[in-house]
């Protein structure tokens, strides 16, 4: 429970975070730059960025298919 206080405490950037979510969604990442952002990633910015990632990326493919369906 502490160590968990302990990174909430982390201070990257949102954006810093999202950058890094989106490398992560990609696939394709250094391990000295996955280990820095380990090191500084706020773990609740890491959750919140995941989640309007995914939920924007869902609805990019709904779009896709709706295109796609009605042409």
């Amino acid at each position: 429970m502490q160590d968990l206080k302990e990174a909430s405490k982390r201070r990257m950037s949102f954006g810093a975070t999202v950058k890094a979510v989106l490398w992560s969604f990609f696939g394709v990442r250094k391990n000295s730059a996955y280990e820095e952002d380990t090191a500084q990633l706020n773990p609740v910015h890491v959750i919140i960025a995941g989640v309007i990632a995914a939920v924007i990326f869902v609805l990019v493919l709904l779009t896709i298919v709706k295109m796609v369906v009605t042409a």
